[in-house]
């Protein structure tokens, strides 16, 4: 008979939209998985009625997911809700550290 302590696994979603112009083209994905790496959570990125593996760079990349995509992320597993605020904060905050349509126009001018 098992007598430890039960681990509590946590399930969070949530849904981002891509804000960079060029949207998730293979160096934003890279970002995306080596973030999602680091924890220890189950992370899967749905769009529409396509799921992936939020660690795998080569299921990230077939989502084509381009400006103004919505995407679930879900989280399962004892750190998800820190690792579904990382990944908000790279989606829709640092934007993959790109420029948005407005600011790539204005660079381009």
């Amino acid at each position: 008979m098992w007598t430890g302590d039960t681990v509590q696994n946590t399930v969070c979603e949530l849904e981002v939209e891509i804000k960079n112009a060029d949207g998730l083209h293979m160096r934003p994905a890279m970002q995306f998985v080596d973030i999602a790496s680091k924890f220890q959570a189950l992370i899967t990125v749905s769009k529409a009625e396509t799921s992936v593996d939020g660690k795998s760079i080569m299921q990230m990349s077939m989502l084509a997911a381009t400006y103004g995509t919505r995407l679930k992320i879900k989280a399962e597993g004892v750190d998800a809700a820190e690792a579904i605020e990382a990944l908000r904060e790279l989606v829709e905050v640092k934007k993959f550290n790109e420029p948005t349509p407005e600011e790539k126009s204005q660079q381009m001018s």
